[in-house]
């Protein structure tokens, strides 16, 4: 069975558009991966679009909520100031999955963000979203510091780095990598022809 992998930080709103997609149009088992997007720019020298031209920045807004309105959901809320520090709440994404609530936390804490406006910088909103997923508070406050958590998020950014990831959402499927929000498609295409073969 060919292997399927979701790598994602809560930051991006085109892996929150993905997020909200995936169940309809790839079979589990789904593996999600967080990944630290700031640890993936720093390895490939690259940076955000949504830092710099403002113009550009407009425009990749502008189309992040047309896509949403295409996808049929509800219109995009953005967190002020967006982007922002997302190191928190990503390791919050990789202590949920430690303890089984990570798809739960990560589409809370996506629709907190992206849905609500709520910034994910601030730590009282992380929280939030992982009590809402089923989290306890102070075990999930305990593991965004625990040295453990630390680790395995960036092991997990290396690790997607020397595969090939260099953005998110990317989807990889048995080691073939799609990136963007716009490539599920062509994962699920895919991902039917090494079923064929």
């Amino acid at each position: 069975m060919a292997r399927i992998t979701f790598y994602f930080d809560l930051g991006s709103p085109y892996a929150y558009l993905a997020a909200e997609r995936l169940h309809t149009l790839l079979p589990e088992p789904i593996g999600w991966q967080p990944v630290l997007l700031g640890g993936l720019f720093k390895l490939t020298g690259r940076s955000s679009w949504a830092l710099g031209d403002y113009r550009r920045r407009q425009a990749g807004m502008a189309e992040i909520e047309r896509r949403a309105r295409a996808y049929r959901l509800p219109p995009l809320r953005w967190p002020d100031p967006w982007p922002t520090n997302y190191l928190t709440a990503m390791r919050a994404a990789t202590f949920a999955f430690s303890v089984g609530r990570g798809r739960e936390f990560t589409m809370d804490a996506f629709r907190s963000a992206f849905q609500h406006g709520r910034e994910l910088r601030i730590t009282a909103h992380v929280l939030e979203a992982g009590v809402q997923s089923g989290l306890d508070r102070d075990r999930l406050e305990a593991g965004i510091t625990d040295p453990q958590t630390k680790r395995a998020l960036k092991d997990a950014t290396d690790a997607a780095y020397e595969l090939g990831v260099f953005g998110v959402p990317t989807i990889a499927v048995d080691g073939e990598l799609f990136w963007g929000d716009d490539r599920l498609e062509n994962a699920a295409a895919h991902l039917q022809a090494v079923r064929a073969a």
